[in-house]
């Protein structure tokens, strides 16, 4: 890892020093020392990652999230779109694996997230330039310590979404694209397309899905704010 990801790995620690109730700092050293030694597991993990809401896995190939693949959520912003992804990030940190949340609009509440069982010192979050913050996303899902790398561009383009997905295949890392709802009118290379409606329960519509059949709907009922 060279400069670059040093300056990035920089700011992560920074903005989590200045949070300690969501994770102790860690040092860039320690952290390019996780994505250099890596894991034993890595070719071995699960082809998806189960969501706990059975209407949608039911409907997803796999029963799952894809793993090695991008997944986008296409949603207005404060309708539970982080609550549909976390069971899946408490099982990860669970499994001692990190999970980074890159240009959030909010950090997410931590008791809200260990209330749903997130270890939270294994969350990190990113705060870059945009053509860093995609950067950072790569180099973020190439590394096998972590779990799942969640982003939230400014814009993002085909070539951009193909980067991310070469990336969350060299490590089979969950990669979750969130995205505004002008998106889902646009083509996109993303293995699983979900967009998101307000209500309760939530209407999730399957736009695209990889291996099994798009223009679906399904309804969850999610229970906690995050």
């Amino acid at each position: 890892m060279g400069a670059a990801s040093i300056l990035v790995i920089r700011t992560v620690t920074n903005f989590l020093a200045m949070r300690p109730r969501l994770a102790p700092a860690l040092t860039h050293a320690e952290l390019i020392r996780l994505c250099q030694t890596g894991r034993t597991d890595v070719l071995h993990r699960p082809a998806t990652q189960p969501t706990g809401q059975i209407e949608l896995d039911q409907a997803l190939p796999g029963g799952g999230l894809p793993i090695g693949a991008v997944t986008e959520i296409m949603t207005p912003a404060g309708i539970g779109e982080l609550r549909l992804v976390m069971p899946v990030l408490a099982r990860l940190t669970r499994e001692a694996r990190y999970i980074a949340f890159v240009q959030p609009p909010h950090l997410p509440y931590p008791p809200a997230l260990a209330r749903y069982g997130v270890q939270l010192e294994r969350v990190i979050a990113i705060r870059a330039a945009p053509a860093q913050a995609l950067w950072a996303s790569e180099q973020a899902l190439r590394c096998s310590a972590f779990g799942a790398v969640l982003l939230w561009p400014v814009a993002l383009t085909d070539k951009e979404t193909r980067r991310l997905q070469l990336a969350a295949e060299a490590s089979n890392n969950l990669a979750i694209v969130y995205r505004p709802l002008s998106a889902a009118h646009m083509t996109s290379p993303a293995a699983l397309r979900l967009r998101l409606h307000a209500g309760t329960p939530l209407r999730i519509e399957i736009k695209k899905c990889r291996g099994g059949r798009g223009d679906r709907i399904v309804h969850c009922a999610l229970d906690v704010a995050v």
